[in-house]
């Protein structure tokens, strides 16, 4: 089925454009060769963060080499869009052929789950090779909360997204939350001005968390409902996970929130 996107969106710098790119909603071993099985790649939902993992990183953002995940589909083009914690990947397939100009990065701290994005994202660009599909996103493995300057300039993102990351219920655990007063400054300092951060969980504790840090910090602002019904990025935070499918199914609630990158004060 051919899917075409005419979409306006919040921001401006990066827009959707009419794509006749096939959009794998669900693709199998049967219908795209190659894919990796997900049963094969299981590990544990969380990782604690802050322990030692043995992580190659870049000295600076100058020192990354992105053609080493995107081929010379890099040559020319900067990584603009960034899920942090992407899991299995669900929402960079759906977000490919809406933005297909624009690289995007998942980020994942565990090892397994990442191959197992690596390997689907290597068959689905084999399976659509004559029309060169998916070259546009790619996985590190990386712990985006001790490295994220290592790999991104200031203002070079233009969107970021948390979707359903781990709660961390217990207080003294808090601190290894993705969202802290810390971390939202160095998105900041990733994030171009009027930039957007998406989040969404069906823990509201920690949507009541990550709303009241990013509201506190004075280089950001929440989207209205109206904005967000606007933006059509906002549909795909839902479902387009596998934890997100799992809230479904179970009957949960999910509660999400979007905030603007605002400029920088005058000095």
């Amino acid at each position: 089925m051919i899917v075409i996107y005419i979409f306006t969106v919040l921001n401006m710098d990066v827009d959707p454009v009419n794509t006749e790119m096939e959009l794998d909603n669900k693709p199998t071993c049967e219908t795209v060769p190659g894919l990796p099985q997900k049963k094969h790649y299981r590990q544990r939902a969380h990782s604690n963060p802050h322990s030692d993992h043995d992580i190659e990183y870049p000295l600076t953002p100058d020192h990354m080499d992105w053609s080493k995940q995107y081929g010379d589909y890099a040559a020319g083009r900067q990584v603009e869009f960034a899920d942090i914690g992407c899991g299995y990947g669900g929402l960079l397939m759906r977000l490919s052929p809406m933005f297909p100009e624009t690289l995007m990065i998942g980020m994942e701290i565990r090892v397994k789950v990442s191959d197992y994005v690596n390997e689907k994202i290597q068959a689905l660009r084999k399976h659509h090779e004559g029309a060169g599909h998916y070259r546009n996103i790619a996985v590190l493995r990386s712990n985006a909360m001790k490295y994220m300057p290592n790999y991104f300039r200031k203002g070079q993102l233009s969107k970021m997204f948390f979707l359903f990351p781990d709660p961390h219920f217990k207080n003294k655990k808090h601190k290894w939350r993705i969202i802290t007063p810390t971390l939202v400054s160095e998105y900041a300092y990733v994030l171009r001005e009027q930039g957007l951060i998406y989040t969404i969980t069906d823990v509201k504790d920690l949507h009541d968390w990550m709303v009241k840090h990013l509201n506190e910090h004075p280089l950001f602002e929440r989207l209205s409902d109206d904005e967000m019904k606007a933006d059509p990025v906002v549909a795909m935070l839902y479902e387009s996970t596998e934890e997100g499918q799992k809230v479904t199914r179970n009957d949960g609630e999910k509660w999400p929130a979007v905030f603007r990158r605002l400029p920088n004060p005058p000095l």
